[in-house]
């Protein structure tokens, strides 16, 4: 404790507040760089020339990246210190948005944000490492709670900043953006951080399983990305792909459970708090995310939205979270943390069969009221089942279980946008198909052409109307998918024992 004391002692009241908000900056940066793409996808594909699903791409190699890193984050810090791998991963995560902003070519602005995930991926968790490090005791819950924040400001801004930049300057600025920030925190952390710096030890590493892990999660993620583009399983380089993700998996399993040093301690999953906990979480996550996907590429090729007002309606789930955060806190200590989740999980499983219903003579406030109102449980599912799931594992294996439960939470994320952009792309064929075997537009057609449209313009404006109808029969059946999903998730999530008290949530990130 005496040395926790002199750690705190080097540190002036003014120091520590500087530091607090450059940590609180760094975490939202790269929180804001999950989402900040997202409204940018149809600007990004017309600019490159490629459809907006391989657009997506350049959220699933991110999101990719960043939770294969994270669970190296931990033997980084031993091995090289905390603030050293901070400052480094700054300076990575700067460059390579540099080089995202300068990229002329899918291949070259998927292989920077691959880059970018891999340096952003640690400094969320060391972000919090380093609050804990620099605030003592009585002041390290206000600097949590400012850490909090950002984590869910995060997602709320992403879009519409993402969409704003896109109209009005170049896509290119949603990552030339980071390098000012990237900067300011580089210099603030050598000023203010040093102190705080942590001992260095040559700790092992576990190569074999990272090895595993990058090449099980890589095939299954290539194989998501470009199966709806070759036909799924017809392709046999699909089913390689799937039996090489497979096999991978297996190994990496059998690998980690008898390894004296995992990459990832999967023994955490004995316990059934937690795996029903971290189960829970990724189909909520991914169900959610699903939502942050679809709808601002919808608004925006079938709706005649602007990227700025795409995002504006995306962010507002995000922006009503931050009003009851607070209160979701409060309540954790006075109300039983399953019944928390489960009414939350249905809440937003409610707003998702709302959006089921959505037609494309949708307006804006109509859009609007679901996505604000789903905001509101945001707080009761997220803070909750983070104390449920590490409330579930012994006090030693809760830096793992933290560690285990963000890489799942951003694979989730990553999987959940391949899947949903194949289910919507299938269902508007299905749609497309349904509608073209009873139309009858012969009536029409008479109809457009005797108010002058000629018989080309006539056909292309049944065309149109048919497209537009079979994109949003798509997205509903997507968000009806979705409340299925979070109805099971909010049953589920009461395979998990009730959680001890006095749970240590500071390992969480």
């Amino acid at each position: 404790m005496s040395g926790d004391d002199d750690i705190f002692s080097r540190l002036s009241p003014r120091t520590r507040t500087l530091a607090g908000l450059v940590l609180a900056l760094s975490n939202l940066m790269v929180v804001l760089d999950l989402t900040i793409a997202n409204v940018s996808v149809p600007h990004i594909a017309g600019n490159l020339g490629i459809s907006p699903d391989q657009g997506t791409w350049i959220i699933t190699s991110y999101a990719v990246a960043e939770a294969i890193c994270v669970p190296l984050t931990g033997w980084l810090a031993q091995r090289f210190g905390v603030v050293r791998m901070f400052t480094l991963a700054m300076v990575g995560f700067g460059l390579f948005s540099v080089l995202c902003g300068l990229s002329t070519s899918l291949a070259m602005l998927v292989a920077c944000r691959i880059g970018q995930g891999i340096c952003g991926g640690p400094i969320m968790p060391m972000s919090q490492t380093l609050l804990l490090r620099v605030f003592p005791p009585e002041t390290r819950g206000r600097a949590m709670g400012l850490w909090a924040m950002t984590t869910l400001m995060g997602p709320a801004l992403g879009p519409i900043v993402g969409g704003y930049i896109s109209d009005n300057w170049s896509w290119h600025w949603i990552f030339f953006i980071n390098l000012p920030i990237a900067v300011l925190c580089v210099f603030a952390a050598q000023a203010l951080l040093r102190p705080v710096e942590t001992d260095t030890a040559r700790v092992p590493i576990d190569k074999v399983g990272l090895a595993l892990l990058v090449f099980w999660i890589g095939c299954l993620q290539i194989m998501l990305d470009i199966g709806r583009d070759h036909d799924w399983f017809a392709d046999p380089m699909i089913v390689a792909l799937a039996i090489l993700a497979f096999i991978g998996f297996l190994v990496f399993i059998i690998w980690e459970l008898t390894e004296e040093h995992p990459v990832v301690d999967l023994r955490v999953f004995r316990h059934v708090g937690f795996s029903s906990g971290v189960f829970t979480l990724s189909l909520c996550f991914g169900s959610y995310f699903a939502s942050i996907v679809v709808i601002p590429q919808w608004l925006q090729m079938s709706m005649g939205y602007t990227a700025t007002w795409a995002g504006i309606v995306t962010a507002m789930t995000a922006t009503a979270a931050l009003f009851t955060a607070p209160i979701a806190a409060r309540l954790m200590n006075k109300v039983d943390p399953r019944l928390l989740i489960s009414c939350a999980v249905a809440w937003i499983g409610i707003m998702s069969l709302w959006r089921a219903h959505w037609t494309s003579g949708i307006d804006f406030g109509s859009m609007v009221l679901p996505q604000f109102i789903q905001g509101f449980a945001l707080p009761f599912f997220f803070i909750p089942l983070t104390t449920l799931t590490l409330g579930s594992v012994l006090p030693r294996e809760t830096a793992s279980a933290a560690g285990l439960q963000n890489f799942v939470r951003t694979m989730a994320t990553a999987i959940a946008t391949s899947l949903v952009l194949t289910t919507w792309g299938d269902s508007q064929r299905v749609a497309r198909n349904e509608m073209a075997g009873v139309l009858q537009p012969d009536q029409t057609q008479s109809a457009l052409t005797g108010i002058g449209f000629s018989t080309e313009q006539a056909r292309q404006t049944i065309s149109n109307i048919v497209e537009q109808e079979a994109i949003v029969i798509a997205v509903d059946h997507v968000f009806f998918i979705s409340a299925i999903i979070l109805f099971t998730a909010a049953v589920i999530v009461w395979i998990a024992p009730k959680p001890r008290a006095n749970v240590d949530t500071s390992a969480a990130h």
